[in-house]
């Protein structure tokens, strides 16, 4: 499904904006739409999948600082993949597309 027949949402936002702005502030817009977008399953699976892929990388962000030397090491090339997993995503959705990310994506489906 693809573009134009992703269905209404219950915000009346559009679900391809929607489906972007999930991800724009990582897990907590994530959150945010998984609290407010009772209806439309793009959307939902968006705001899932933000929220799972977000939550994760800022808790290993954080565990990373406190391994000495080989932790400090990966804390930038994790912020690089962040970065480029974070816009991946964010166009995915703008352009209608149920782009899942390996294990996480499945998850996020699942739990919808």
């Amino acid at each position: 499904m693809e573009g134009n027949d992703l269905g209404k949402t219950s915000t009346g936002i559009n679900p391809t904006v929607a489906g972007l702005l999930s991800y724009l502030l990582g897990f907590v817009t994530g959150i945010i739409f998984l609290v407010i977008e009772k209806e439309n399953r793009f959307v939902r699976f968006h705001a899932m999948q933000s929220t799972l892929t977000f939550g994760f990388l800022f808790v290993i962000n954080i565990v990373l600082h406190f391994i000495p030397f080989f932790g400090w090491f990966l804390v930038p090339i994790l912020g690089i993949v962040s970065l480029i997993v974070w816009i991946l995503l964010m166009v995915k959705a703008y352009k209608g597309e149920y782009y899942k990310l390996p294990i996480v994506g499945d998850m996020a489906e699942q739990k919808l």
